[in-house]
C-alpha cells in the first residue's frame, strides 16, 4: 500500500509547482472547488465524503487521500465512509452495465456492414 500521507505532500507539492507555472489555471480550480461550498446546503463532511466517492470512480489516487483526509478532519467516520465508497462502487457497476448496452448495439451494428 501507498504512504498516503507523504503522496498527499507531493500531490500538494506538484500542485503548487503547477500553480507557479499556471497560477490562472490552478486558481480558476480552487474557485471550481471551493464554489460548492459556498451554498450552503451540504456540510463540509457530506461533500468530503461525496468527493471521496467520485474519486474512486475516477480512479485518482490523489484525489483519493485528498478527499479522505479532508472527510476524517471533518468528523466522518469509517462505516459513513465506507457507505459513500459503497454509493461510488454501485454507481461503478451500473456505469458498467449501461455501457454493456453500447457494446451490445455496436456489435448489433457491426453485423449490418
Amino acid at each position: 500500500m501507498l504512504d498516503w500521507n507523504e503522496y498527499r505532500s507531493q500531490i500538494l507539492a506538484g500542485v503548487g509547482a503547477i500553480g507557479k507555472l499556471s497560477p490562472e489555471t490552478t486558481r480558476g480550480y480552487a474557485a471550481l472547488s471551493g464554489a460548492s461550498a459556498k451554498t450552503g446546503h451540504l456540510d463540509a463532511k457530506t461533500r468530503e465524503l461525496i468527493a471521496a466517492a467520485v474519486a474512486i470512480t475516477l480512479r485518482c489516487d490523489g484525489c483519493i487521500t485528498v478527499h479522505t483526509k479532508a472527510a476524517r478532519d471533518a468528523g466522518a467516520t469509517v462505516e459513513e465512509l465506507a457507505e459513500a465508497l459503497g454509493i461510488g462502487i454501485a454507481l461503478n457497476a451500473g456505469a458498467a452495465l449501461v455501457y454493456s448496452t453500447r457494446a451490445m448495439d455496436a456489435f448489433a451494428a457491426a453485423g449490418e456492414v
